[in-house]
């Protein structure tokens, strides 16, 4: 039995900050949790208290990026178990999650059985579009990230990744930034110390593959999953954190699409990634024709 059948996040309060990749999400983590007597956050894999990292283990030591989206997303059974274990030990009320997207808010709300966000905070909403392009510019070409704790927690476990440190007054910066609270209460200003960290998978870069390759990689995992679905199209799509794939299939009658497409779409995922170490961001499956079998 799972030994976290009984804690189901009971009075729990649960609050998301998402926006894309280097927008300066953890860099105003500490600030939005200060501003709304938010007490912990989660991090990329982290559970951070009281400026202490409580329990789980940062995404930013992974060495691939696909690595470092698991972690994130705490895919690894002892890794989630280790932080709802702390929610629960430390009594955890009002929680901060940051992640790329409601949807991995949701995930990982899901894998950790708590409640799923009531208040979804969006990046752009609390900074200025000059402020998310300068963070964007400084992730592409310095690689660094912040983790929202003082430079003494990730010296600790993390000095292989830690840069620098940086200090910075709550309520000071933007206009949109400096006044914005859930429950519109201003708060005391006080210092709020972040820490640098140059990530290895930003050292290293990420893993790029050919498309044709990846085509024939993807098609041989269709093909694999069922030799009745035939591919009518391929393409592909990349961006800064990996690959997109949109499959255009006909399929045969009398199966059930749903939960049919559902298991094909994780099987293409999970075997590239597993084969290749590169991250596999979506596969949309569209299917174009469904055939009766003569």
């Amino acid at each position: 039995m799972n030994i976290f059948s009984r804690f189901s996040g009971h009075g729990m309060t649960v609050f998301a900050l998402v926006g894309e990749s280097g927008t300066g999400k953890s860099f105003r983590a500490k600030l939005i949790a200060q501003e709304n007597g938010i007490e912990a956050i989660i991090d990329d894999g982290l559970l951070i208290q009281n400026d202490k990292i409580i329990a789980g283990r940062t995404a930013k030591h992974e060495k691939t990026y696909m690595g470092a989206v698991r972690i994130a997303l705490f895919d690894d059974k002892q890794h989630r178990d280790q932080v709802a274990k702390a929610l629960q030990t430390n009594k955890i009320k009002k929680l901060l999650i940051i992640g790329t997207s409601e949807k991995m808010a949701q995930k990982i709300t899901s894998r950790l059985q708590i409640p799923l966000p009531s208040k979804i905070i969006k990046i752009e909403d609390i900074a200025t579009r000059e402020e998310l392009e300068k963070a964007i510019r400084s992730r592409q070409i310095e690689g660094k990230h912040v983790i929202p704790v003082p430079a003494i927690e990730v010296k600790k476990s993390y000095s292989q990744i830690f840069h620098d440190s940086m200090k910075d007054i709550a309520g000071k910066g933007s206009a949109k930034f400096k006044f914005f609270s859930i429950f519109g209460k201003k708060k005391k200003q006080s210092t709020l110390e972040k820490s640098i960290v140059t990530p290895e998978f930003s050292k290293k870069g990420r893993i790029e593959i050919s498309e044709a390759a990846l085509s024939q990689m993807a098609m041989h995992c269709v093909n694999e999953f069922s030799k009745d679905i035939r591919i009518k199209k391929l393409s592909i799509k990349t961006n800064s954190r990996g690959y997109k794939l949109i499959i255009t299939v006909d399929v045969p009658f009398g199966r059930q699409l749903t939960g049919e497409i559902h298991r094909l779409q994780q099987y293409v995922i999970e075997n590239i990634e597993k084969y290749t170490g590169i991250l596999i961001e979506e596969v949309s499956i569209i299917i174009d024709k469904i055939t009766v079998n003569k």
